[in-house]
């Protein structure tokens, strides 16, 4: 097994915090661990409790090691959209070498150039995506290197987001032991793959219904160019369920994933089921209709708002539709009566990968897939340091011994490879 090409994803969700550690070969992903545990401390997309969220992590991290004997020490890190901020950024540089032949560095100085526009100081960028390169007014190039120039421009996508929502997130990594090799903005991951070429390029809505929240992300000529998120979600059919049928949150989790319908017109009279009422030990009878019209109404309202920030975005068509994803869209008739509401197309994406076909896997499974995308174009293959083989405890206090009395056992190539990590970590916790 090639370390060089295993990567290790966690995405921080409301409702599931998940790790997934996959193996990319010629662009094909091989699951080969999962981690999937309820989250503590998160609210709406948001961390309010940082220790219960560091448990949380550390629990999905040991599942997934667990499923492969392995250890995790480096992950690609999704952040969600709350308060993101998508705008458009440009890059100049003069083409350095005397032969005018544009090479790696000056894709990386042009790239740089751009970051250097003001970003309010309550903000951090997250990302900068090129959308094209211009060599001497040549424009529509997507990698430049190779070619002969003197002027080498870049315009491209910047991702800001708050900074504290950030800084909670990192904190929460660091405490969870730990180390970033990349980050990226949660629906531009998962959006990327989950929606084909043509729906990038038409303009395309990519929605995603999580526990917690829903983040809608639109695609465009190929890239992201909004995002927002709703602060309604899965939970929220799950606490409508539990106070109308008066039983306990579990049990009324229970039965959205193993009764839930969304579309009221096409759900089931005959498919009864019974549920235990809170503080009685008695059972109530319902259908499956009964309950539809309960998460319909909450999910009408739902998409009702998706069009409401679609009409904020200034969006008057969507040629390309609307793509679901998460956990939620899990439901049967949820398309439906997507449909119905938002009067477009409406395709549901799920994973089709061993191990991860659920849609709530979407955006973990995005993120592999994502960095293994910028890692072979910008040549960082072999520079993963994700996994290393378990070993017994007696070895681990051994180890640490020898770097206590300044014997550090890690080679030069694993200290390169966190370098970027650690300028994130310097930057908020020196």
């Amino acid at each position: 097994m090639n370390q060089s090409e295993l990567y290790v994803s966690l995405d921080i969700g409301s409702s599931c915090i998940k790790v997934l550690i996959g193996e990319m070969n010629d662009n094909s992903l091989h699951v080969i661990g999962v981690g999937n545990v309820k989250s503590s401390g998160i609210r709406k997309g948001a961390i309010v409790d940082i220790e219960a969220t560091v448990q949380s992590i550390k629990k999905a991290v040991s599942e997934a090691e667990r499923m492969i004997g392995m250890s995790i020490h480096e992950i690609v890190l999704g952040i969600p959209a709350n308060l993101a901020n998508v705008q458009h950024v440009k890059g100049v540089v003069a083409v350095n070498r005397e032969d005018r032949e544009i090479t790696d560095g000056d894709l990386e100085r042009v790239i740089e150039s751009a970051e250097v526009m003001s970003i309010p100081p309550e903000r951090e960028l997250i990302n900068i995506v090129p959308k094209q390169f211009i060599v001497d007014h040549l424009e529509e190039i997507k990698d430049p290197r190779g070619m002969i120039g003197t002027r080498l421009e870049m315009d491209g996508t910047m991702m800001t987001t708050s900074k504290t929502i950030l800084h909670n997130v990192l904190r929460c990594v660091e405490r969870a032991g730990l180390q970033i090799r990349e980050i990226y903005l949660q629906p531009l991951a998962g959006g990327y793959f989950a929606l084909t070429e043509d729906e990038k390029n038409h303009g395309t809505a990519y929605v995603d219904i999580g526990g917690g929240s829903t983040t809608i992300a639109i695609f465009h000529e190929g890239h992201l160019i909004n995002t927002s998120v709703i602060p309604v979600g899965g939970d929220h059919i799950t606490k409508d369920l539990s106070i109308v049928l008066k039983t306990p949150t579990e049990q009324a989790e229970m039965i959205k994933i193993k009764y839930g319908h969304a579309f009221y017109d096409d759900a089931s009279d005959d498919e009864l089921f019974e549920v235990p009422v809170i503080g009685a030990d008695m059972k109530e009878q319902y259908s499956q209709r009964y309950i539809a019209e309960i998460i319909g109404v909450r999910l009408e309202e739902l998409f009702e708002l998706v069009l409401e920030e679609f009409y904020r975005m200034g969006l008057q068509d969507l040629p390309g539709g609307v793509v679901l994803t998460g956990g939620v869209s899990k439901l049967e008739g949820i398309g439906q009566l997507a449909r119905h509401i938002l009067q477009t197309r409406v395709r549901l994406y799920t994973p089709d990968y061993i191990g991860v076909r659920e849609p709530q896997y979407t955006t973990a499974v995005g993120l592999i897939r994502y960095a293994y995308k910028e890692d072979v174009f910008y040549g960082k293959i072999g520079d993963s340091h994700a996994l290393t083989q378990m070993v017994p405890s007696d070895i681990v206090t051994s180890t640490k011994k020898q770097k206590q009395a300044g014997h550090d056992t890690t080679t030069d190539n694993k200290e390169s490879a966190m370098t970027k990590a650690k300028k994130f970590f310097d930057k908020f916790f020196e």
